[in-house]
């Protein structure tokens, strides 16, 4: 094993576009799902969004359409609106390497967790779909904060339950969005970026690894 990571260093895994293939199909669900709730006019420009994520995502045209603030009881709706939706979309499988990357930090004790815009019952649905191994104990959604740097703050600290530890000498982000990159550097976390997708973009806002695939990042860190 590398020096680059260890068992003290913790990785924070964004799911859609990094873990799984289900950008496109998803937002389409999210969007499905609005008009399902009767919300007739949604702005589906999600990347200029000020958070990505579904509770915004609900909040902000829910509340535009309705002029009437959104509650908890909309959110479970849109929740279950958004497993029904999913149910018409072929299967999310897995971005290559995926789930043999979580198996093998698994097996090496190496500490990890989720953090996604994604609310938990699609969360784990992808994942159960893609077959890749979650555990709601180390996932932290948009159900319980909007912004990125929420979710992203719990995940941490349900690692640290999880790992029984005060805390990690190094937390790396895994992600494939600019929003993962803002975050990372606004948590004053290291940031590392993944696919093809967004890469130009990112290198160009400062990211100092990127790696067009799962089975190059893990060859980086864990390599001897």
């Amino acid at each position: 094993m590398s020096h680059f990571a260890n068992t003290n260093t913790l990785f924070v895994f964004d799911i859609d576009g990094t873990l799984t293939d289900s950008v496109p199909m998803y937002l389409m669900a999210v969007t499905n799902a609005m008009y399902a709730l009767g919300i007739k006019e949604i702005d589906t420009d999600y990347n200029a969004y000020k958070h990505h994520s579904d509770s915004y995502a609900l909040r902000f045209n829910y509340e535009r359409n309705f002029e009437i603030p959104y509650t908890k009881e909309i959110l479970t709706l849109f929740e279950k609106a958004l497993i029904e939706e999913m149910k018409t979309f072929s299967p999310v499988t897995e971005i290559k390497g995926a789930g043999r990357f979580i198996d093998f930090l698994k097996t090496a004790k190496i500490p990890f967790c989720f953090a996604t815009g994604s609310l938990p019952k699609p969360a784990l649905l992808k994942m159960k779909q893609s077959g890749i191994w979650c555990d709601e104990a180390v996932l932290a959604t948009s159900k319980t904060h909007e912004a990125r740097t929420g979710f992203v703050a719990e995940a941490i600290e349900k690692a640290k339950k999880y790992y029984a530890t005060s805390g990690f000498s190094k937390i790396i982000s895994v992600g494939d969005g600019v929003w993962d990159l803002k975050t990372a550097k606004e948590m004053s976390l290291d940031f590392v970026g993944i696919g093809s997708k967004n890469k130009k973009e990112l290198i160009k806002l400062g990211a100092q690894h990127y790696f067009d695939s799962i089975e190059e990042l893990q060859s980086y860190f864990f390599s001897d």
